[in-house]
């Protein structure tokens, strides 16, 4: 184990050194401009060094995962066209249509199939039947976007997959699914040196991004775990309840912000920087700070997941408490400029102008 993690973080490393003088030769950079804040032009080749290492483990390591040479091609794909996207800023419409094929491929080619809800409602157990494929695309594209909208300030991203893929782990461990959870590990692992440039800990000459490469490869990343430990027919590990909880800020957050958008006539789709990390940034934490604010978010969701299936709580109990949240959630961040104007003025504090950058 001490060997294979070694491995794949120095494996992880030297491809991100080596690939950051091929985005620069090729342009492969991202730009600062009135929405991205950061200085200089950095190279945009997380993702694609991420996929790189976890690609040539699991193809020299087959048995690791199931339909590994499905699971393979769909990444290499998405970072593929997630890249050509970073360099060339593809349209909404052909980024959600490879998604799809990728998500219809993983269906038909490697049987990994969202088809059992479980007890979610308190009524009996749900199973979708005809409509497993449909929820199948709608849950693999919803978990791509999550983490794509996530990906705002340094070191979220990675923080995120760590806290999702770092549970994951925990909870296959304890089931006995060694393999899955070994997986797990191997990610986490393979995120550390992106985390580390990404951060600028070791400069900030040498800092790179993810890419819409590397935030499309996770999100699908996560939903096929996610699938493959929660059905009947895999290897249920945990209940499709629990998956809820692992992702819930990046999910959360992606489901508020597009009804923010919606609410106020705009593009569901479009870039803008009301995110939950940029809220938290206006309300004055800064970037670390954040990063960590959030992270500890995330833990404590994921804590109560771990926790609820450790213990057996009712699937309806665990969906229900996170509904109430999710609800929370998406009143406080549709509604935060109002509700902490109003709290400065019981405070007898000034108004801010939140159109002011």
């Amino acid at each position: 184990m001490l060997i294979d993690f070694s491995f794949i973080f120095f494996f992880a490393l030297a491809s991100l050194f080596l690939l950051r003088r091929v985005a620069r030769k090729i342009g492969l950079v991202d730009k600062p401009d009135e929405r991205k804040k950061h200085s200089g032009n950095v190279p945009l080749v997380g993702g694609v060094a991420i996929c790189i290492t976890i690609v040539q483990y699991i193809y020299n390591n087959p048995s690791l995962l199931e339909n590994s040479i499905v699971f393979i091609t769909s990444i290499s794909a998405l970072t593929f066209i997630g890249a050509l996207d970073d360099k060339f800023d593809l349209s909404v419409k052909l980024r959600i249509l490879v998604q799809t094929l990728v998500s219809i491929a993983m269906v038909y080619y490697a049987g990994a199939e969202l088809n059992v809800l479980g007890n979610i409602f308190g009524f009996g157990g749900i199973t979708l039947g005809g409509f497993a494929v449909v929820v199948t695309v709608l849950a693999v594209a919803g978990s791509i976007n999550a983490f794509n909208m996530v990906d705002g300030i340094d070191g979220l991203l990675g923080g995120l997959s760590v806290v999702t893929f770092g549970s994951l782990a925990i909870l296959l461990g304890m089931s006995g699914e060694s393999q899955l959870a070994y997986l797990c590990m191997l990610i986490v692992i393979t995120m550390l040196p992106y985390i580390i440039m990404n951060l600028g800990l070791i400069g900030h000459k040498r800092k790179v991004f993810m890419g819409d490469a590397g935030s499309m490869m996770i999100g699908f990343t996560v939903i096929w775990l996610l699938i493959a430990s929660s059905q009947p027919d895999q290897a249920a590990a945990i209940r499709p309840v629990t998956a809820l909880w692992l992702i819930a800020v990046p999910l959360m957050d992606m489901v508020a912000i597009m009804f923010r958008r919606i609410k106020q006539g705009g593009s569901p789709f479009k870039p803008d920087r009301e995110h939950l990390h940029h809220v938290c940034q206006t309300l004055g934490l800064s970037s670390r700070q954040t990063l960590a604010f959030i992270c500890l978010i995330a833990s404590l969701f994921a804590g109560i997941g771990i926790a609820g299936e450790l213990l057996q709580v009712p699937e309806y109990y665990m969906f229900y408490g996170f509904m109430f949240l999710f609800s929370l959630y998406l009143i406080v961040l549709v509604n935060y400029c109002k509700i902490v104007n109003y709290i400065r003025a019981r405070l007898s504090l000034p108004e801010i102008d939140f159109n002011i950058e």
